[in-house]
């Protein structure tokens, strides 16, 4: 029987620790009803290596319908693959924790998931077909808390405690099957490596150089999803210098990989190439970063190597703001990203040049610019520019006091004069309109007009009225 068909979550997050005691309370339920039961997978590899872990998994050797009848909550999201969601109150909210009978898997015909699986009694037959050893170890909550130790707990069959020793990240078993099974583990081993400041262990980087051209079964939702991961998890510089050197980077974002050797004027950019710069950029990435920012970083000179040019006086790259808008639109278009995304993306892109002209706009303009949804993201990105090309930050401190100043009602104004009054001053409705009301913004932002007759003024004296 599946209970709770209709899941609601709520958005209050929920403190680490009270989802470490759900998965315990449900490893704890599961043990005094006779059936084996541990924590499972990152959050075990989290604990050792003193970080906090986000989820509780849970590894059970009871059956999905065993479990599904043991709890007053429970989702069977993935009940064919053996997976459970099972509901536990906190406050206001709910903590959801993932329980997974053990099994063997059969064959990956699709590269993802596997056509049958087999559950097993056998904790170990479980762990021998996750992806890499530091995520393959099992954790007994009961002896963590009785002898106060998460290292003394923990259960390892596959060589995880040594491979956290030592940096390492390292396929369960063949390379080479792992990756057949789900090639989306390629990317997750650069992910790993570079989170956790590890090495990728060298027959599974060797495996991965010679796999990368498959990265392109994988969906690109799935792909999407892993590169903002690595993006915003305070590591991007690191992700990416991973995935060129594995030969990823092409298969996946070819535009981004064809910056390398792209050379830039060197007294704007004394940094070295476009590729040099962006990943410049991509270090200051903290983790948590926003993804639409983190995206705008690495894509806002994507049309550089396109535009590059050798002039008589220097390097130039006429249009690449235009050209990368474009290429830009074509990556988030193929990496499904959402249409708000998109947009924001689209606007770091094309605006990110626009700051070496803030200076000499006039009010009204300045006061347009700062209306740019998430302004914010705008001026963290030419921060990031300015650090890593010449280290100049003065028009980034300009920018920044002038809109932390400005008020909200400056920056958009309730306007003094609306159609209906263009139109009882004997004005048509048309075309004509726009220019006339913006000709009153401008002056309302610069301060030229106070009152609602002073903007009326201005239209007639601008505006011949029609006779």
């Amino acid at each position: 029987m599946v209970k709770g068909r209709v899941m609601t979550v709520s958005k209050q997050p929920v403190p680490a620790m009270a989802r470490q005691q759900a998965a315990t309370r449900i490893v704890e339920r599961l043990r005094t009803a006779g059936h084996a039961a541990y924590l499972a997978g990152g959050c075990v590899r989290d604990l050792l290596l003193g970080r906090e872990p986000f989820d509780f998994d849970v590894a059970t050797s009871a059956t999905p319908d065993i479990v599904l009848d043991m709890f007053p909550r429970t989702f069977a999201v993935g009940a064919q693959f053996g997976v459970v969601l099972v509901a536990d109150a906190f406050e206001s909210a709910e903590v959801l924790t993932e329980v997974a009978t053990f099994r063997a898997d059969g064959e990956y015909s699709d590269g993802r998931r596997p056509d049958s699986v087999r559950y097993t009694r056998s904790a170990e037959l479980d762990v021998l077909r996750r992806d890499f050893t530091i995520n393959g170890m099992l954790l007994d909550p009961e002896r963590m808390r009785t002898t106060g130790s998460v290292a003394g707990a923990v259960l390892d069959f596959v060589g995880g405690v040594e491979d956290l020793r030592k940096h390492v990240v390292r396929t369960i078993g063949s390379p080479r099957q792992r990756f057949t099974e789900d090639k989306l583990r390629m990317l997750r081993a650069v992910r790993f490596a570079s989170r956790f400041g590890f090495e990728i262990e060298d027959k599974t980087l060797l495996t991965i150089r010679a796999a990368a051209p498959e990265i392109d079964s994988v969906s690109h939702e799935r792909v999407r999803d892993e590169l903002t991961r690595m993006l915003t998890e305070g590591s991007a510089r690191r992700a990416f210098e991973l995935l060129e050197s594995t030969g990823l980077l092409m298969e996946v974002l070819p535009e981004v990989a064809r910056m390398a050797g792209v050379e830039q004027p060197p007294q704007f950019h004394p940094e070295g190439d476009v590729w040099i710069h962006t990943r410049m950029l991509l270090e200051q990435l903290p983790a948590g970063c926003s993804p639409t920012l983190a995206w705008g970083a690495l894509l806002h000179d994507v049309g550089k190597p396109a535009t590059f040019r050798r002039a008589p006086d220097r390097i130039r790259f006429d249009g690449h703001v235009e050209v990368g808008v474009r290429m830009a639109e074509e990556i988030c278009h193929r990496l499904r990203m959402s249409n708000s995304d998109t947009e924001q993306i689209l606007a770091l892109v094309a605006n990110h040049m626009r700051f070496g002209d803030v200076e000499k706009m006039r009010d009204s303009t300045l006061k347009r610019f700062f209306r740019l949804n998430e302004f914010g993201e705008h001026l963290a990105l030419h921060r990031m520019d300015c650090l890593a090309s010449h280290g100049d930050l003065s028009l980034y401190e300009f920018a920044r006091a002038r809109y932390e100043a400005a008020e909200p009602e400056q920056i958009r104004p309730r306007l003094f004069v609306t159609g209906d009054d263009l139109i009882a001053l004997g004005y048509r409705p048309g075309p004509e309109f726009r220019p006339m009301l913006n000709l009153v913004e401008d002056a309302q932002m610069e301060g030229a007009v106070q009152t609602h007759d002073d903007a009326l003024a201005l239209i007639v004296s601008s505006f011949p009225r029609p006779s």
